[in-house]
């Protein structure tokens, strides 16, 4: 812009000069060893100026043509790019249809041309795992790490995502390991430890994020309470198998008193202890557990003890229908505890009781087999008879609400054809 304005000045210059220096031109003269050249200044001027006019032009000229190379090449890039770009669209169409074949080959083709490469690489790798192609996809999560540089979190996250799916858990969970050192409250790596701690029952480790999963809000509350229960009884089990009950007492022993005092946590410990039969530290949680706070868990594994002092759980459900109130199971509870201890009578009032509250066929049983002690057999089959009323009744209503399947029906889920040959 410069060189055009100087030349434009020139130009004006010799436009209004010119006339008052046409009858004063002087002249120029140029003296060598052989010639002398002689020439007016404003020949001189013009001359000057058609040359820097003509350096312009040739200047032009050759950058056009070294820049030609760099056009082209401009040229190609951008039409690879828009190649690719067409092609990651299309990619990302055929994996909403589940074509996993033609997403890989569409993410692939112009990948290193495409605006995220790494995402190219990444999404065909999960293409290929998904058709069970496992040597693609390692070439492809090796790819998405070279062209990743420094940004491997997502490489990392993809990677061990692809591990889970293929069953590889200990190799998920080394890489589980690697992603909370780097990213700790990361949702997704929060998300894929947990599975792995799942599956290669790393309770302790699960109960470690479960705080950080529930600040991040990735599980409702009742989730993670379900979740925290299932570590525990994870824990429970590992303790019971490698020191029976007396590794479930110290491990029990060892917790904070706020984990001692959940009843969710009190049942599981009971019915473990139950199954490693020491009944009497059961009884004893369950008794203290009550004293606590009313939970039907504890209630309902009364029955299950082998108890040596069942006047004390006699006694602390009378106390609990006292304060809760005659329930259902408070009084098929009690009534079953005074079966064991040969109190047929009572059991037989308390079983009515229960069943006057709401029908079940379990409690029918029972008070036929009350009644039965109590040398009452007309008694007992009649009752017998209300339980089977109910129980069939609540078949029908059963197979009413979801019918077993036709014959046609049932031959196309074990995949026979019914159809005649013809």
């Amino acid at each position: 812009m410069l060189r055009v304005l100087l030349l434009f000045l020139i130009l004006l210059a010799g436009i209004i000069l010119g006339p008052m220096l046409a009858g004063h031109q002087g002249y120029v003269l140029i003296q060598t060893e052989d010639y002398n050249i002689e020439t007016s200044v404003t020949a001189m001027i013009i001359i000057l100026v058609l040359v820097f006019v003509a350096l312009l032009i040739i200047e032009w000229i050759l950058r056009r043509i070294f820049r030609t190379g760099y056009y082209t090449r401009g040229w190609f890039i951008g039409r690879k790019r828009n190649r690719a770009s067409k092609q990651t669209k299309a990619a990302l169409i055929k994996l909403a249809e589940g074509d996993f074949k033609q997403v890989e080959k569409l993410l692939t083709c112009n990948a290193d041309h495409a605006e995220q490469p790494m995402v190219n690489y990444l999404l065909a790798a999960e293409a290929a795992q998904q058709r069970g192609d496992e040597r693609r996809t390692n070439q492809y999560l090796e790819r998405a790490a070279e062209v990743a540089d420094t940004n491997q979190l997502p490489v990392d996250i993809t990677r061990v995502r692809i591990q889970l799916a293929q069953g590889q858990i200990h190799a998920a969970r080394h890489g589980v390991d690697r992603l909370l050192g780097q990213a700790s409250q990361h949702p997704e790596v929060l998300r894929l430890a947990e599975q792995a701690f799942l599956s290669t029952g790393a309770h302790n480790a699960l109960l470690d994020i479960l705080p950080t999963m529930n600040k991040m809000r990735l599980h409702s509350e009742a989730e993670i309470k379900t979740l925290e229960l299932q570590a525990y009884i994870g824990i429970m089990n590992q303790c019971m198998a490698e020191e029976g009950s007396e590794g479930l007492k110290r491990w029990w022993q060892s917790q904070p008193g706020k984990i001692r005092r959940e009843s969710a946590l009190q049942a599981a410990l009971v019915e473990h202890l139950i199954e490693c039969d020491d009944h009497q530290i059961a009884q004893q949680i369950i008794l203290t557990g009550l004293k606590r706070q009313y939970d039907e868990r504890l209630i309902s594994l009364m029955p299950l003890l082998k108890s040596e002092d069942a006047k004390a759980l006699e006694k602390s459900l009378r106390l609990q229908i006292k304060q809760q109130g005659a329930t259902p199971l408070l009084n098929s509870t009690l009534g079953q505890l005074l079966l064991k201890q040969g109190e047929w009578e009572q059991a037989s009032e308390a079983f009515r009781a229960a069943l006057q509250q709401r029908p079940d066929g379990h409690d029918y049983a029972l008070l036929a087999d009350t009644l039965d002690k109590l040398h009452r057999p007309k008694d007992a089959a009649e009752v017998r008879h209300q339980g089977l009323l109910l129980t069939l009744k609540k078949n029908a209503v059963i197979a009413e609400i979801y019918p077993p399947p036709t014959a046609a029906a049932a031959s196309k889920a074990k995949g026979i054809n019914t159809q005649k040959i013809t």
